[in-house]
């Protein structure tokens, strides 16, 4: 399956995106998808994932309750959407897709979209 991440930018302190993720190449509903991020310097971080049927989500504790992981099977296509964006969730965020159910670990997703940079403003 191949991944393309889109929807960064920059935006203020207090803002909100949504990020994208469209699939292309295989079934998308077959697998569980992932956010992960990385700041500059920094290692590559979980943000949230879901599984294939979209039912059990899991958020890392620093965006829990700001950010919300969703999918749609129809459109092949999974989402990202942040609110009250802080500085500290700039970074450039990868989409990734396993059959691993929901991990916390890069190693658990077989497939990356190429990243897409999201900067925030204090």
């Amino acid at each position: 399956v191949q991944l393309q991440a889109s929807g960064g930018g920059l935006v203020q302190a207090g803002g909100s995106l949504r990020l994208s993720c469209a699939a292309s190449g295989r079934t998308f509903s077959i697998y569980d998808m992932g956010w992960f991020r990385q700041a500059p310097g920094k290692e590559r971080e979980f943000v949230a994932a879901l599984t294939r049927s979209g039912m059990y989500t899991d958020h890392a504790n620093s965006v829990k309750g700001r950010f919300t992981i969703s999918r749609d099977n129809a459109k092949n296509t999974a989402y990202l959407q942040m609110s009250s964006l802080e500085p500290e969730d700039t970074a450039v965020y990868y989409c990734a897709a396993g059959s691993s159910g929901i991990k916390r670990v890069a190693h658990a997703y077989a497939y990356w979209g190429q990243g897409t940079l999201v900067t925030v403003s204090s």
